[in-house]
């Protein structure tokens, strides 16, 4: 008779921690623009998103990467002095470059974060975005 009052009980835990989880995400965004950034990576770069919320929906995302020198990672980012000196880095540097802008289209289409999918290739600046996000949703 114990073990089957153990299983309900734990059985009707289970069932209000997922009821309170599955509540806890049916937040409510309020209009006006958001802005988040995220730690430092190792390189000394970090990521700068704005957010635009209107009638509740996320409408506009802009994400960008800033480096150590303040540039933003862009089509330049990859090449040395203006050049292409490996083509393997530079193929992956503007991985991460694409990646932004999947990143910032999915949150918009999907209207969560959850939702957003990483990019093989393009973990860090996921993981940054993700907390970038999070950041200026928190505000």
């Amino acid at each position: 008779m114990r073990i089957r009052k153990k299983i309900g009980l734990m059985v009707c835990c289970s069932f209000l921690v997922c009821l309170t989880a599955c509540h806890a995400k049916e937040t409510t965004l309020k209009d006006g623009s958001y802005e988040g950034t995220s730690s430092k990576d190792d390189e000394g770069a970090y990521a700068k998103v704005k957010l635009e919320i209107e009638n509740e929906k996320i409408q506009q995302v802009e994400f960008q990467t800033i480096q150590k020198d303040g540039s933003i990672k862009d089509s330049e980012y990859g090449k040395r002095n203006g050049e292409i000196t490996d083509q393997n880095f530079y193929n992956k540097a503007q991985l991460a470059v694409n990646a932004m802008k999947s990143y910032s289209q999915e949150l918009e289409e999907n209207q969560s974060l959850e939702k957003v999918e990483v990019i093989s290739g393009a973990t860090i600046s996921y993981n940054q975005f993700k907390e970038a996000v999070e950041a200026a949703l928190s505000k």
